[in-house]
């Protein structure tokens, strides 16, 4: 863009507003294609193709926001600090999205921009959209972004009918068959809450949500004053679509929309209503977690900072100290009670570590566009936060300075926090396992054997096996969150420890066989885990191939093969019988 010299500000701010407003169009206009394409993956069945399209999807953002700030820089040259011209553009843009259904993205896009330009300390509502400028949607929606069946005590029929209207271009494998099967479930679960045998309204989302190898109709349905969720799992086999399970609980559609899932890919014109549509269903979700949960993860990043001002806002909390044992690589912390906690990375790793910051960010951008098949926690990172001073407890704003100086630092009364990572609160295992009842933990240590079990079999090795490294989430699932020796499977060279030759050999502190970068020796495996007595029990009666140079070795063949084993983000008892 060829600007001449002597622009006013207002010229300015108009074109500045516009560049960032033309970009923020060809974003979404390529997030919009890449969405679509997960309807056509489907159809033909291409999952290599979803997969690939998932990692472009993950990384257009970033690829869309980086010729914008050059842009912009380019146009307001050595004016481009300027808060003045900053703050009529922003203006400008927030008419500009006045006609847009996806305003609420394009304010979070524009937030991109200026924290780019100005490396902004904290947040600032002259340059920031901080708060939304909109209290209720600036556009009204064309249509409904439901479908809606009436009342009906033919429940086959119903289920037929919402089936038959999905809009995917492929043959059911038994249309009439999975829709018996449906309408089955949902006379159980009718019978299971003493309602009648009739439902007087279902509500579906219009547009599909797929990930991975499977398809989702969302949607909800009610009779007399109770309303139920209603989702149902589809897949693609050889001879056809089928209904692989119905899920009837807000408890298992609240996992399938989990921190721990890859995000779906959702085509819609107003993100604002299919996230509160879902909302609904799952009162419990916040918006942030919706937004992140159907690929707008930016948008989701800046209600997460909105949950945070309103949190401090609404108390007088002090961060403090995460409970479980300090990180080598972390320190963690958050506000008692609230839902997230804040990890920022040591100066100096503790002995034994010897990772480094830039290999730290390594992982968690590979988490990011992994496949984290249930198991991987969602990570969002902020830069430049501030605080007062007051919020935090002494000893860990001591430990912040005194460890994490080159992150941390005190400016006045004001705490700035120049890079942090932001996910989920859970349990730590290691916490969990004491405190809960025997069965509880027993339960705990076994589904700990499936994560590591399915974090391999999506090609991921955790490195550290510690129990502190896994956590408990509220519907006790078993998750991985320290990423800072975590790597691919194929990375990996799994052995088995070689005997001794001699007695020597055997009483020798130092190792008698040559160890190279990446091999892992199996047998040391179960002693990381720490585990004793009956929870030790509990985990070898159902993990004990784990200690085995085969398990390992095997599924390190499958996935070169090109074989990823499914993983069900529902229960199996959802599943329909096959």
């Amino acid at each position: 863009m060829d600007v001449a010299p002597g622009l006013s500000d207002s010229r300015l701010a108009n074109l500045g507003s516009r560049a960032i407003h033309d970009g923020f169009e060809a974003y979404q206009k390529r997030f919009r294609i890449i969405t679509r394409r997960a309807r056509i993956r489907f159809e033909q069945r291409d999952w290599v193709g979803m997969q690939s399209d998932t990692v472009e999807r993950l990384r257009a953002y970033g690829e869309a926001v980086d010729p914008v700030v050059d842009q912009v820089q380019e146009l307001l040259g050595d004016r481009s600090q300027e808060y003045l011209i900053w703050g009529q553009m922003k203006a400008v843009f927030s008419g500009l999205i006045t006609a847009r259904d996806d305003w609420d993205i394009a304010e979070t896009f524009f937030n991109s921009i200026t924290r780019r330009v100005f490396t902004t300390v904290g947040v600032d509502p002259r340059v920031e959209f901080v708060a939304t400028d909109f209290d209720q949607p600036p556009t009204a929606a064309v249509g409904s972004v439901y479908r809606s069946y009436g009342r009906t005590d033919d429940i086959d029929s119903l289920a037929e009918a919402v089936l038959a209207d999905l809009p995917v271009s492929a043959d059911f494998a038994d249309l009439a068959a999975d829709a018996e099967a449906v309408a089955d479930r949902i006379r159980d679960r009718l019978d299971q809450a003493g309602a009648a045998r009739y439902i007087d309204r279902v509500e579906v989302l219009t547009p599909v949500f797929y990930r991975g190898r499977a398809a989702y109709v969302v949607g909800r349905f009610t009779t007399g004053s109770t309303s139920f969720p209603l989702v149902l799992a589809l897949e693609h086999e050889d001879e056809g679509v089928v209904v692989d399970a119905v899920l009837l609980r807000e408890n298992d559609v609240s996992m399938l929309f989990s921190f721990t899932r890859s995000y779906f890919h959702v085509d819609t014109d107003r993100p604002f209503d299919v996230v509160r549509f879902i909302r609904r269903v799952l009162p419990r979700k916040r918006a942030a977690e919706l937004y992140i949960s159907i690929g707008n993860n930016k948008h989701g990043k800046t209600e997460l900072y909105r949950d945070l001002l309103r949190h401090m806002r609404a108390t007088h909390d002090a961060f403090e100290v995460a409970p479980g044992k300090p990180g080598l690589v972390m320190i963690v912390f958050g506000f008692p009670g609230h839902e997230d906690v804040f990890k920022v990375i040591r100066d100096k790793p503790g002995h034994p570590k010897e990772v480094t910051r830039d290999q730290v960010h390594e992982k968690y951008r590979q988490v990011f566009l992994s496949e984290r098949g249930g198991r991987l926690v969602d990570v969002q990172s902020f830069e430049h936060l501030t605080f007062p001073r007051h919020r935090f407890d002494p000893d860990l704003l001591d430990e912040l300075l005194a460890d994490a100086g080159e992150t941390v630092w005190l400016e006045g009364d004001t705490v700035v926090v120049d890079q942090t990572y932001v996910e989920r609160r859970v349990t730590p295992l290691d916490l969990f396992v004491r405190q809960a009842s025997p069965s509880h933990a027993k339960s705990a240590v076994v589904d700990f054997g499936w994560a590591i079990k399915e974090l391999a079999a999506n090609d991921i090795f955790p490195g550290d096996l510690l129990l502190k490294n896994f956590g408990v989430t509220r519907h006790g699932r078993v998750v991985f969150y320290d990423y800072d020796e975590l790597s691919t499977l194929q990375e990996v060279n799994f052995r088995a420890m070689p005997p001794p030759r001699s007695y020597e050999d055997e009483m020798s502190s130092e190792p008698w066989f040559a160890v190279g970068v990446g091999d892992v020796f199996v047998e040391e495996l179960e002693r990381f885990l720490g585990l004793t007595g009956e929870l030790r029990a509990a985990f070898l009666a159902h993990h004990r191939d784990l200690f085995t140079t085969g398990f390992w070795e095997s599924t390190q063949r499958r996935l070169a093969a090109g074989e990823m084993p499914p993983v069900y983000p529902y229960r199996s008892a959802t599943r329909l019988d096959r």
